[in-house]
């Protein structure tokens, strides 16, 4: 067992993860975040400190078709949606991180539909 709580232990791991993966203007960074109500993901461009594209349950574009759906199809929706405002602006490869959560669930869901939407990563 880990003397680490599991917020401590997520950021260790999304430290050690974001050491080696960085965004470009040509691949720019897939983040994903998840709180307890809320699914977020974002193309980050990190050489040039700049939010490409973002979209998140939250979303007033996407809110209205989230009602009467399950958590995992509305993470799937949010990533088919980042891919596709990711190719209105002409990028077609993105780098994934899953900031220290399992690649599982709602991660893994945002990540499908992220390539349903036209991303490759």
């Amino acid at each position: 067992m880990s003397n680490f709580s599991k917020t401590a232990r997520r950021k260790k791991i999304r430290l050690r993860v974001r050491k080696k993966i960085t965004g470009t203007a040509e691949r720019p960074r897939l983040c994903v975040f998840k709180s307890s109500k809320h699914v977020y993901a974002q193309l980050i461009d990190d050489q040039a400190g700049v939010t490409i594209a973002a979209s998140s349950t939250l979303s007033k574009e996407l809110k209205d078709s989230f009602s009467e759906k399950s958590k995992m199809e509305v993470a799937e929706m949010i990533g088919k949606y980042i891919g596709e405002k990711a190719k209105e602006k002409g990028i077609t490869k993105a780098v994934f991180d899953r900031s220290g959560y399992k690649y599982h669930g709602i991660v893994k869901n945002v990540a499908e539909g992220a390539r349903k939407g036209g991303l490759q990563f």
